[in-house]
């Protein structure tokens, strides 16, 4: 957890011990980008108010540490009530946000939402590969390839990608997606799944304006398409 409030740092960590996680706490965005570098971490708690920097140019430092440390899930914990906030740091690759004050509860729920898809993922075998023309999707290796080039996602937004890829076709509600990648952590009239869908199509969409893998469906959703484009571009 990367959280300058002491008391907040504290409150936090007493509260998930005990139901089996541990927890680092680093003060500044410095001291949590040491521990980032020196210990694999399975999620990342990190506020946007730092004293040393902004939070999400922390956000975007992470993102940009490689595979190893790129991938890590990060929920963004912030007292920021300015909706574009929320919004540059889902662009930027938190896969979710919690605002401050926040019940332990509502924390405990979203981190468990979040290590729980990352963690059947992991179990997966090897070998199970999504492939639509051009695009692949290893739930493996956690890649998604467009003319084997690696297009990068962060974990929501992959876990959101398979999902609709295994239910392609099929139109899906947002309320729909949040559930399968949140389970009942989701706030019905949450839009950030849009934002998501957003950052899905500028990897693997041939031209974002007029997207032909994942198509809109107005009033209700989002879908797949089975049939995906073999040319190269």
């Amino acid at each position: 957890m990367i959280e300058d409030d002491h008391r907040l740092a504290g409150m936090v960590s007493a509260y998930l011990t005990p139901q089996g996680y541990g927890v680092d706490v680093a003060p500044d965005a410095a001291s949590g980008l040491a521990l980032l570098a020196d210990c694999a971490y399975d999620l990342i708690l990190l506020d946007l108010m730092l004293p040393d920097a902004d939070g999400l140019d922390v956000c975007r430092a992470i993102r940009g540490g490689g595979a190893a440390r790129g991938n890590v899930p990060v929920i963004m914990v912030t007292a920021r009530g300015d909706a574009m906030d929320r919004v540059l740091g889902l662009e930027l690759g938190a896969d979710d946000y919690l605002a401050k004050p926040f019940e332990p509860r509502e924390l405990l729920a979203r981190v468990r939402a979040v290590l729980r898809r990352t963690l059947v993922d992991r179990q997966r075998p090897q070998s199970e590969l999504l492939q639509f023309g051009r695009l692949e999707i290893d739930r493996g290796t956690r890649e998604v390839r467009l003319d084997q080039q690696v297009r990068t996602l962060t974990s929501l937004q992959f876990d959101l990608l398979v999902v609709m890829a295994q239910n392609a076709g099929r139109v899906l509600s947002r309320e729909s997606l949040l559930q399968h990648v949140r389970g009942e952590s989701f706030d019905a009239f949450d839009r950030s799944i849009d934002v998501h869908i957003g950052k899905i199509r500028s990897a693997i969409e041939d031209d974002v304006r007029f997207p032909k893998r994942i198509i809109t469906v107005r009033g209700v959703g989002y879908v797949f398409s089975k049939v995906q484009a073999s040319e190269t571009r």
